[in-house]
């Protein structure tokens, strides 16, 4: 079995490596923004609770607006999107920014500011998911995606690391500062890329856009046309059904705050540290991913890592000393990577082509807003309970709903992945490949590589044809429109890119 994931995408493509670099650097910036804004946050009301807003200001933009991003993004230049989008995020950053050096700052102006940032993250999210597989050949699809993933590993190592340091030197005016410079990256790797119109316009008489005749459907049609596809599809049902229970009861990111005050006595570099755990450890299952190619009981298996995930955050509530608190977070780590790699081959591989982009705009917004909602639950908990009890009982929830899922859904719980042509090329280590054009069986999340699913299409675009999904998204084939959200669940992470 090959282990270690292929960086050959980086070696030979260089417009690959501009938007991986990029995007890296872009997205180290907003993990440092979302650290600042949580510890911003409870600074300012001592509140868990408070603390758990954010996740409601983050998780209504999303829903309201990412199956219409995701309908958008298949509509016009994705390039042009995601620049314009970056901009206005950039700008977003720069206010939070006068807002901690020059005062000002309220709770409801933080929401607020949250709130717009999501909102932008759910129209450019989607559009980002269609970039790689334009990008590189198709052989290099899998290596491609595993890179997607270590970028969102690493980020989530570096960036609470990088912002403890940075606000205990400069105070939390530096993280956002920071975040503002690091647009640039993001402006690099996009802004290089090539024009990137829809290849399938939905007007045309003969793809999932049009009505009878050719007329033009309307993208609440095509939106209400998606979320019937997955609710007939029982496999993608248990697959989100599964993630959700993961994030909405064992994701107590607003708890860190006050968990670490009480244990660490609130120092700012050992919150940091906190992320990082989680970071290092699905670092590592993302870089030694590659046996999850060989696996065929992806149901049971992605039961399997959500109870991991469940139990290592109410180790982390019972931890007695730093060392256990950290290696608790590192072991939920190392499970959500297989569970966002493993629920990605499955939306592939049950989602035909001309779904693609609206399933994998719910798949987004199931990874993403399941956590928001969970960061206002373990918060409300937490304020009516103790914080600790809050994480026990939300890691212990989250054990007992997957047994109760694999028990009320046999059919997802014996899911097999479909079997793979002889001819077909075998995935890379850390890629989640779907074979076939749409191959019907069953949260994206799309991630993507170590985290990213990618299905297998026709021939693959040349890298001026229309680009496909930045790092850390769920990304169908080269023929398919795709959306997401970098799949991304971000642990905790209120600016997604």
């Amino acid at each position: 079995m090959r282990l270690l994931t292929d960086i050959t995408p980086l070696r030979e493509n260089p417009a690959f490596r501009r938007l991986w670099l990029g995007t890296m650097l872009s997205r180290t910036g907003g993990s440092m923004t979302t650290f600042a804004i949580t510890l911003q946050v409870y600074d300012l009301t001592r509140s868990s609770a408070a603390v758990g807003g954010i996740g409601v200001a983050t998780f209504i933009p999303l829903l309201l607006i990412t199956m219409p991003g995701g309908t958008l993004a298949d509509r016009i230049d994705r390039r042009r999107l995601v620049l314009a989008v970056t901009i206005g995020q950039a700008v977003l950053s720069a206010v939070l920014f006068a807002l901690a050096t020059f005062g000002g700052a309220s709770v409801w102006a933080l929401y607020a500011l949250v709130a717009v940032s999501a909102a932008f993250s759910a129209v450019s999210a989607p559009a980002q998911q269609t970039f790689i597989p334009r990008l590189v050949p198709r052989e290099q699809l899998g290596p491609a995606m595993a890179l997607n993933r270590i970028i969102f590993q690493v980020v989530m190592i570096a960036g609470p690391a990088l912002a403890g340091v940075v606000t205990g030197w400069a105070g939390l005016r530096g993280c956002y500062l920071t975040d503002v410079a690091s647009f640039a990256g993001a402006l690099w790797g996009v802004g290089r890329l090539p024009a990137m119109p829809a290849a399938r316009p939905l007007a045309t008489g003969d793809g999932p856009g049009s009505g009878e005749g050719g007329t033009r459907r309307s993208g609440l049609a095509l939106t209400l046309e998606g979320l019937s596809f997955i609710r007939r599809t029982p496999v993608l049902c248990g697959a989100f059904l599964a993630d959700v229970n993961a994030t909405f009861f064992a994701l107590p990111v607003s708890l860190f705050p006050a968990i670490n005050s009480e244990r660490f006595g609130g120092n700012p570099r050992i919150l940091g540290l906190f992320m990082t755990a989680i970071g290092i450890g699905g670092l590592v299952s993302a870089v030694f991913a590659g046996p999850l190619r060989h696996a065929s009981r992806h149901g049971r298996l992605m039961l399997t890592c959500v109870a991991v995930w469940g139990g290592g955050f109410a180790l982390f509530a019972v931890a007695p000393s730093l060392w256990l608190t950290l290696l608790a977070l590192a072991i939920a780590g190392f499970a959500d990577t297989f569970t966002v790699v493993i629920r990605g081959m499955i939306v592939q591989a049950a989602t035909p082509d001309e779904f693609r982009g609206r399933v994998n705009a719910a798949d987004f917004l199931v990874g993403a807003g399941g956590g928001q909602l969970g960061s206002l639950e373990a918060g409300l908990v937490g304020s009516w309970t103790t914080p600790a009890i809050s994480a026990l009982s939300g890691g212990l929830a989250t054990v007992l709903g997957a047994l109760l899922i694999g028990a009320a859904l046999p059919g997802f719980r014996r899911y097999r992945a479909p079997e793979r042509p002889a001819d077909d090329e075998p995935a890379a280590a850390g890629s989640d490949i779907a074979d076939g054009p749409a191959a019907p069986s069953a949260d994206d999340e799309p991630p993507p590589a170590a985290g990213t699913d990618i299905a297998d299409g026709p021939a693959p675009p040349s890298a001026d044809d229309e680009p496909s999904a930045a790092a850390g998204s769920d990304i169908a084939d080269a023929s398919a429109e795709v959306p997401d959200a970098e799949q991304v669940r971000d642990a905790g992470t209120i600016v997604q890119r």
